[in-house]
């Protein structure tokens, strides 16, 4: 019924901002003289925001044509690597450039929000690194018949990815993907399998969510995993392939964040209001581009939400040394061979400070040598991997990292 009630009202909202649209662009039309009274700008202003508001999202494009490596600008196709039910292997291919640089496996989080929310990341390290991405599915678009999805296969995923990007890539994990990541490494590490990455890179995970807790970790922990399988978990209708299937809806994860931080976001909505008025549409469209990226949200399957509740945020077992991937014990203890760089953001009020930095205390094993943290002064969980302290400041340590590996 829930999943079945949104779609209603999301129908009706699609429908209202279209209208809202309309309007707006009848307003702001030369030829319109009502569009040059007092009220005008002010009405037109309001109903672009709220058909932006209402407006239902898709899935986005990366969108990323070219890239220019020292004087030189190559084109850039996306070619899929692998296709695996729930998610892809993507490539950034700079055509014609005989040396790409080192490989590089960013692992997209599969936290409701598409790939390309690591855009920036992406389009950053692009000119010196040969660039892979994580390109998780939409669980409502995957039919019943493709089987769940959980932890587990996350890892497996992971190390298939891995595999067909080949020896000596390295990985940066970029939030909730840092405890799979590391699980992988670990596993591999013991394997001495031939595709283990270089170096893992991770960025505002929750290795140890004990540290530092934040309100997301407060929500997981107050409430019993019986909870969250009553109360967040829906079933897919029936307009969707993937109908039936058990998921974690993506507009549930959205209105979480949104209500975190609400202020912030009316606050953000405001100022596009205002630079409408005034005609400023340059700063209202990179409102409106942030926003057009946020609220694109994908569903996850109900198997891999649940798990990762339990076994990340509430029985800790990883940094526990609890952490079974089917049937195994995963050892941090096993890796010896992967450099680790740990990112946290002073200002994350997702993954609170140490939580990431417990990665490297897990593994005892490896060389202080090849051992890296970075706190990010003044950076906030989304600034970590994109914006302008990302490009400035952290990257550089990041592709610092990797070439001294």
């Amino acid at each position: 019924m829930l999943y079945d009630a949104y779609e209603v009202q999301r129908s009706f909202l699609a429908g209202a901002s279209r209208m809202a649209s309309m309007g707006a662009g009848w307003l702001n039309n030369p030829a319109n003289l009502f569009g040059y009274g007092s009220m005008g700008p002010i009405v037109a202003a309001s109903l672009d925001v709220f058909a932006h508001a209402s407006a239902p999202r898709g899935r986005p494009e990366f969108g990323i044509d070219e890239v220019q490596v020292g004087n030189k600008v190559f084109a850039v196709e996306e070619d899929v690597a692998v296709r695996l039910p729930f998610g892809q292997l993507k490539h950034f291919r700079k055509v014609g450039l005989d040396k790409p640089g080192p490989k590089l496996l960013i692992v997209a989080p599969m936290s409701g929000h598409f790939a390309t929310l690591l855009r920036g990341t992406v389009e950053r390290m692009l000119p010196k690194h040969d660039v892979y991405i994580t390109d998780w599915r939409d669980a409502k678009m995957v039919p019943l018949e493709e089987g769940n999805f959980d932890l587990d296969d996350y890892v497996d995923y992971l190390i298939a990815f891995l595999e067909r990007v080949g020896p000596g890539a390295h990985m940066l994990a970029v939030c909730q993907p840092s405890v799979p990541a590391f699980a992988a490494v670990a596993l591999m590490n013991a394997d001495k399998h031939p595709a283990t990455p270089k170096t893992l890179t991770m960025m505002g995970g929750p290795i140890d969510t004990r540290r530092a807790p934040t309100a997301v970790n407060t929500l997981a922990t107050e409430r019993p995993h019986a909870w969250f399988q009553r109360n967040v978990i829906a079933t897919v209708p029936m307009i969707y392939p993937g109908a039936g299937r058990k998921v974690y809806p993506g507009f549930l994860q959205l209105a979480g964040f949104m209500t975190m931080n609400l202020g912030s976001h009316l606050v953000s909505h405001w100022e596009m209001f205002k630079h409408l008025v005034v005609g400023d549409d340059e700063s209202a469209d990179a409102t409106r581009d942030f926003y057009d990226e946020y609220r694109s949200v994908a569903d996850l399957d109900s198997d891999f939400y649940l798990q990762t509740v339990d076994v990340v945020f509430q029985r800790h077992l990883l940094p526990k040394g609890e952490y079974v991937h089917r049937g195994r014990l995963v050892d941090p203890k096993t890796i010896t061979r992967t450099a680790l760089l740990a990112v946290e953001g002073e200002r994350d009020d997702i993954s609170g400070v140490g939580q990431t930095r417990a990665a490297l205390d897990l593994a005892t094993k490896l060389p202080e040598a090849k051992k890296q943290y970075l706190l990010a002064k003044g950076v906030g969980h989304y600034g970590i991997f994109n914006g302008r302290k990302w490009r400035e400041k952290i990257a550089p340590v990041v592709e610092g990292f990797i070439a001294q590996a």
